[in-house]
Order: structure tokens, then C-alpha cells, then sequence
């Protein structure tokens, strides 16, 4: 009499066939649920007054207070607009110049030069956030910095750069554009590699020239990975940086640098408000889920290209 295989052994076998590939994500399954996934029981403390003593249990649930004080509060719109400002800055700007820069790469054809380039654009990126900052500061210092070194040579007065709000947002975007710029255009030199050579071949039968390739060929091939890409920096648009902004800052430039996560640093942190703190931090994580969704329901609709 045969064995008829049950119903859990029939929905293993995919997994069984191939188990190699499942040990290999397991750490990355394992870090996200240990130190992603676990740690959102704590968010209950946003809805509580949480006391130490009395752990997060113990303690008394007060609802949406936190929420409320947070939407009342004289930063709260200050906060929304450098946050948002910031973002879209960073989006508009950060976002097309790894495309056309792994573009411009990708019709390099020699090389060194090729190589030589990669690496120099490359190479910001692995510089980190502490000595980024203090070559921001050393450069546009109004005393010794190059920049400054620069306006004075043509008769202008030095700007204070890191001390007038007005200079922040383009100070932050800037550099930032420059540190990961070559850096992000990798995933885009991928997607053009796999794109077809008969295509182009075609295009140069019909007569295209190089750009008109390259805007017929090139971009319709890296346009689902622009589209993919373009949904997960819009679900992070809430999402600025802590560690730039808060080395950037000074009290000076407060009113264009205070974003949610500075707030955040110095509610929770400095004063020891965790459940507040929590409480705007989880606001701060809705809205980006929120616009993940929209987002990516748009790109389904639009360009039939979406993360599901």
C-alpha cells in the first residue's frame, strides 16, 4: 500500500528542496525580527505614562494624550515643515542624480577613465557622517574656509554658512548628493547592463544618435527599477537622518534644522519624556507607512511596476 504524502510534508517540499538559500537569508530573517519585530511591544508606552519602576505593564494608559500634546505643541509645524522641506529637497534633487550619473558612466567607453570615475564617485560614501560634517564645517568656516577663501578673493564678504538658517536645507542636500551619489548609481549601471545590446543595435540601423538611444532605450530599460526605487525613498520622506542634522545643528540655525527625530533625540533622551517621545515617534513612522502605500498604489496604477 503506498504512502500518500500529507498536506504538511507537500507544503514543505519547496522549502526542503531549497533550504540552502533559507540558511543563507536566516541571519537576515533573524536580525530584523530580533531587533525590528520584538522590539514593537514597546510602542505601547506611546499610549501610556510610562514609569520605570513600573514597567512598561505597569504603567497607566492615558490614551492619545502624548499624541494631542504633540499636535498642540508650538514645534509641531516648525517640525513638519523643516521635515518635509528637507525630504522633498532631498528627493528632487538626490533622487534623478545617481540616474544620470550611472547613465553618463555607462556611455564612457574607455576604461580607465571608466574605472577612475567610478571609483572617485564612489569613494564619499564610505566616508562617515562625523567626518563628513567636519569637512562641511572646515570648508565653509567664515574665517578659513576654502568657499569663504574664495569670496573674499573676488571681493565679497564671508558668509556664515552653518549659522543662517537660509543655507541649511542646501548644505545638507548638497553634500549629501555628493557623498551618495556614486555610490547609489551602481544598482542603476546593474540594470543598464542587462538591458538588451540589440536594442541599441536596432536604434543605430534606424539612425538614433546617442541620446535619442538613451532616452528611448536606456531609461524605458531601468524605468521599473527607478519606479521600485522611487516608492522606497518615498516611504522614508518623514525619515530624515538623525545624525547629520543633529551635527549640523546649532542654535542659530534651529529654525531650519529642528526635523522629528531631533525632537525626538531631545524629548526622549535629554528629557526623559519616553512615552512622548514614543508617541511621536510612531506618528512620525504611520505617516511614512501611509505614503509607502499611496505611493505604491500609484506606480501600479500608472506604470504597472510596484513592490506588491
Amino acid at each position: 500500500m503506498l504512502h500518500r504524502p500529507s498536506r504538511l510534508s507537500k507544503a514543505l517540499k519547496p522549502y526542503w528542496r531549497n533550504w540552502e538559500l533559507y540558511v543563507l537569508i536566516a541571519p537576515a530573517i533573524a536580525y530584523f525580527i530580533i531587533f525590528e519585530y520584538i522590539p514593537m511591544y514597546g510602542l505601547q508606552i506611546a499610549f501610556k505614562n510610562f514609569i520605570a519602576t513600573q514597567g512598561i505593564w505597569g504603567s497607566p494608559w492615558i490614551g492619545f494624550d502624548h499624541f494631542e500634546r504633540f499636535f498642540n505643541s508650538y514645534f509641531f509645524w516648525r517640525l513638519i515643515k523643516n521635515t518635509i522641506g528637507i525630504s522633498l529637497y532631498q528627493l528632487a534633487i538626490g533622487f534623478p542624480a545617481p540616474i544620470i550619473l550611472a547613465l553618463m558612466i555607462n556611455e564612457v567607453r574607455q576604461k580607465h577613465f571608466k574605472r577612475f570615475v567610478q571609483t572617485v564617485t564612489y569613494a564619499p560614501h564610505f566616508l562617515s557622517t562625523v567626518v563628513l560634517v567636519g569637512m562641511i564645517l572646515i570648508f565653509l568656516s567664515p574665517s578659513t574656509g576654502l568657499v569663504n577663501q574664495v569670496i573674499k578673493l573676488f571681493g565679497g564678504d564671508p558668509v556664515f554658512f552653518m549659522t543662517e538658517p537660509g543655507w541649511f536645507k542646501s548644505i545638507y542636500v548638497w553634500s549629501g548628493v555628493w557623498q551618495s551619489m556614486g555610490w547609489s548609481s551602481i544598482i542603476y549601471l546593474a540594470a543598464l547592463a542587462g538591458i538588451d545590446p540589440q536594442l541599441h543595435e536596432a536604434a543605430k540601423v534606424d539612425g538614433a544618435t546617442r541620446l535619442q538611444r538613451i532616452w528611448h532605450v536606456n531609461i524605458p530599460g531601468i524605468m521599473p527599477t527607478i519606479v521600485i526605487l522611487l516608492i522606497l525613498n518615498s516611504g522614508s520622506l518623514m525619515a530624515v537622518g538623525f545624525e547629520k542634522v543633529f551635527l549640523m545643528q546649532n542654535d542659530l540655525n534651529m529654525e531650519a534644522s529642528d526635523v522629528i527625530a531631533t525632537y525626538v533625540y531631545r524629548a526622549g533622551i535629554l528629557g526623559a519624556q519616553y512615552s512622548f517621545a514614543a508617541a511621536v515617534g510612531l506618528f512620525n513612522s504611520i505617516i511614512n507607512f501611509i505614503l509607502l502605500v499611496l505611493v505604491n498604489k500609484a506606480a501600479r496604477r500608472l506604470n504597472e511596476t510596484s513592490l506588491w
